[in-house]
């Protein structure tokens, strides 16, 4: 049995063709979670970690995770941990998920490969690859599900972010915008971005994330205080 553990709970990842990864954790970790939000959406729930963290960070909230994978193995893993009441999953496509309400916090880290080759592991390729969730449909899924006010944050590549933040025009406005480097000496290569539905009543917040100093195992204070929350080794 395959499980990554962090603080409060535990994740086990046989099954998902997907495994804890930094991209999840750091979305997770950053994404704009308010003292009154009562209703969150992880789209592509995978193993259910970002659901997991943000029942953690949210403890007024319901938090579902929605995947056109099977989705017993978030279940498991929800069942398991503290919030187990107010993790909720199902399994369908994005396209056709029609809950009752609509959600204050929209989060995902979706497959991002537009024009790259598929994987012969088709679990993998649905996964990484925006073949059964193209960003256009990506972006009208938010778009009907977020509520008035609500916010939606994703972790991209830095091409692939720039691409999805073209299709979104006017219709959701960009409030924060970080870009994340492995260390000082590289340049950015996943971006971190979270959009309003309505008017921004600021500018957008914009800034930059480096996860490790360059040395073997050791990690910048930025990172470690964004993620002591939940990893183990913080």
């Amino acid at each position: 049995m395959t499980c990554f553990r962090f603080k409060r709970f535990a994740v086990r990842q046989d099954e998902s063709p997907m495994k804890v990864g930094t991209d999840g954790v750091l979305l997770g970790a950053w994404a704009p979670v308010r003292p009154d939000d009562r209703r969150i959406l992880d789209i592509g729930t995978g193993t259910g970690v970002i659901a997991l963290m943000l029942a953690q960070r949210a403890p007024e909230a319901s938090v579902t995770g929605v995947d056109i994978a099977p989705v017993e193995e978030a279940r498991r893993n929800a069942e398991a941990s503290p919030w187990s009441g107010r993790l909720h999953f199902e399994q369908s496509p994005v396209q056709r998920f029609a809950p009752a309400e609509p959600f204050d916090l929209i989060v995902s880290n979706p497959p991002f490969f537009v024009e790259s080759l598929t994987c012969p592991d088709r679990n993998r390729t649905t996964a990484r690859h925006a073949v059964e969730l193209p960003f256009e449909e990506l972006r009208d899924a938010v778009l009907r599900l977020l509520a008035r006010d609500g916010r939606f944050a994703l972790v991209l590549p830095v091409n692939e972010a720039a691409r999805f933040a073209a299709l979104c025009g006017e219709r959701l406005h960009l409030i924060r915008r970080t870009e994340v480097r492995t260390t000082p000496r590289h340049p950015a290569k996943r971006v971190l971005l979270a959009w309003q539905r309505g008017p921004a009543e600021t500018p957008c917040e914009e800034a930059t994330l480096t996860i490790g100093t360059g040395e073997h195992e050791c990690y910048t204070a930025e990172y470690r205080a964004l993620t002591r929350d939940f990893y183990l080794k913080f």
